[in-house]
């Protein structure tokens, strides 16, 4: 075995700036800062994985510290470029295996120090958002205000999960996902050189794998040329759990000629292949976009809803965190639900009816608890069809919009911990007692308590659909719930998003000595479902502490 060999992502790591795939902007301004000789104390590079966040980060660090650079790019001969590789000055630290306190405190120990023999000192902390609070509150202090000798450079995935406190004293520099023709230009250069024999299409099938990784292309391409082999598409599809783009045109041709029978052979098949079900999502979704704007460009609403709505019903599959029956039947009934019968009451629909009964009877459960709602869709249909008409179902959907923003706003005026703490009790046993209720199972069962007045309770799902769901059925819930608790408790349903940007609003108001007013309830039959604008009364007292007493402290940051 040869003992300098290297995997293609190490042997073709980026040296210099010229050789970062896809980041113009980010290089351009780095060369800038250097050309201008303005470094900051601190940066954060963020974005998806493989992107190069690390190798930039080891360029710059290596640029700064160059006795002659040139136009902001190092000069390769000094000193201190020829011995980059075992430069004492720059260190690399993996806060996913050293994300804790003494770790940090290590670093401030060491940054009195001066470098070595380097002009900076370069601190590079790869994934940073690992760090423990604890750490993160020790690192704080250091980029406060770190000796004019040190340079932080932080990278990470996940930017969220660091401390505005951190991000704020760090200029950030956004890595975006590479460009689709650059990592196939670039995986054929790499197979040239190589001399790795590969056909186009597979190329691209590798481009499209990664999902804008260009490390995760270069994994992919490593592992398959491991044989002298030639790589072909099928050779992808096959190792990789892909599915062609052929299939997926076939797929998305009999979905939208209304083809029951051939798509159900068509899934058959897939079932019992390696295919990657969220591959097959992201192709599925990737395809019907282009024919929806192909039906937008040629008006047809009909066509472009119907595509729409699919695609909507895909990505809910797709943003699902755990499946506990086959994906297929998932990603099936998606598209049947909006396939198109011209006589539903016709013997043939009857025959395809019957089709959609079996595969759903017939699915192959783990021995995971079933999620109700992820494949009943007859239960779905039948409640969310409430309505006569569609004038009548957007009526109704608007009054459900308007109430829900009096019910957030009344809940939230009155809102206390103890009343919550109480609820949540209440709501456990009643879920205990319905998960399997086949009228209000499905809506129940992986639902969440937000926030509680001793009126009005906001509740959380995490897809929008789910939570227009569980709206669309509050008066019976809140008729179920309150029999049997003999109560007369309110309800409301928020999804994911729409929770955090209500959570993030009422801090903020809460910061303002904002006063929440009760409002009155809009009332459809009346017909009166105009709700008015919530004024902004201010009071002198300080509220910031209420805000504790409806959300965990661990989960609210008070500036």
């Amino acid at each position: 075995m040869d003992n300098d060999f290297k995997v293609l992502y190490r042997k073709y790591r980026p040296k210099s700036f010229d050789e970062i795939v896809g980041q113009e902007y980010t290089i351009s301004m780095l060369k800038n800062a250097v050309i201008a000789n303005k470094i900051s104390h601190a940066y954060i590079f963020t974005g998806p994985r493989g992107t190069g966040k690390t190798s930039t980060a080891k360029i710059f660090a290596k640029t700064i510290n160059c006795e002659n650079p040139k136009d902001g790019v190092p000069c390769e001969t000094c000193a201190s470029c020829m011995n980059i590789s075992n430069n004492a000055d720059i260190i690399e630290i993996d806060a996913a295996s050293n994300n804790g306190v003494d770790e940090i405190r290590e670093i401030i120990n060491n940054v009195k120090i001066a470098p070595s023999f380097s002009k900076y000192k370069v601190y590079i902390i790869d994934e940073v958002h690992m760090l423990s609070q604890s750490a993160f509150n020790a690192l704080l202090l250091t980029l406060e205000e770190p000796p004019s000798h040190v340079v932080f450079i932080l990278a990470t995935t996940n930017i969220e999960s660091v401390p505005i406190t951190i991000l704020s004293r760090c200029q950030r520099y956004e890595f975006k996902k590479v460009n689709f023709e650059k990592i196939v230009a670039h995986l054929k250069y790499i197979c040239e050189r190589e001399q790795i024999k590969i056909t186009d299409e597979a190329i691209e099938e590798i481009a499209y794998l990664s999902e804008g990784g260009l490390r995760d292309a270069l994994s992919i391409l490593n592992q398959l040329s491991t044989s002298n082999d030639d790589i072909s598409l099928e050779t992808v599809v096959q190792d990789y759990g892909s599915i062609s783009n052929i299939q997926i045109s076939k797929i998305i041709n009999n979905f939208l000629n209304n083809n029951l029978e051939e798509l159900e052979e068509i899934f058959n098949d897939l079932k019992n292949s390696s295919l990657d079900y969220k591959v097959f999502i992201k192709k599925l979704i990737d395809g019907l976009y282009l024919k929806a704007i192909d039906s937008k460009e040629m008006n047809d609403e009909q066509k472009f809803s119907k595509i729409k709505n699919t695609i909507m019903n895909l990505n809910d599959v797709l943003n699902k965190a755990n499946i506990n029956v086959d994906p297929f039947i998932l990603i099936l009934m998606s598209l049947v639900e909006f396939m198109e019968i011209a006589d539903k009451s016709s013997e043939s629909w009857k025959v395809k009816e019957e089709k959609v009964v079996n595969i759903l009877e017939n699915v192959d459960v783990k021995d995971e608890k079933i999620i109700d709602n992820s494949i009943n869709f007859d239960s779905v249909e039948k409640v969310t069809t409430n309505k006569d008409t569609t004038d009548d179902e957007e009526e109704f959907l608007e009054f459900l919009n308007n109430l829900k923003q009096v019910r957030i706003n009344n809940c939230l005026a009155k809102a206390d911990k103890k009343s919550l703490n109480e609820f949540k009790k209440q709501w456990s046993e009643f879920v205990l007692k319905n998960d399997k209720a086949k009228d209000i199972g499905f809506l129940i069962i992986d639902s969440n308590v937000v926030a509680a007045s001793a009126d009005v309770i906001l509740f959380n799902l995490m897809q929008q659909s789910m939570a227009e769901l569980f709206n669309k059925n509050i008066e019976m819930l809140e008729k179920k719930f309150n029999s049997a608790y003999n109560s007369k408790y309110k309800f409301m349903c928020l999804s994911q998003q729409e929770w955090t940007n209500v959570k993030n609003d009422y801090i903020i108001k809460l910061k303002n000595n904002y006063v929440y007013d009760i409002l009155e309830e809009p009332n459809f039959k009346e017909n009166d479902i105009i709700v008015e604008e919530i004024g902004e009364n201010v009071v002198s007292d300080d509220n910031i502490d209420s805000c504790l007493d409806i959300f965990d402290k661990s989960k609210v940051e008070i500036k």
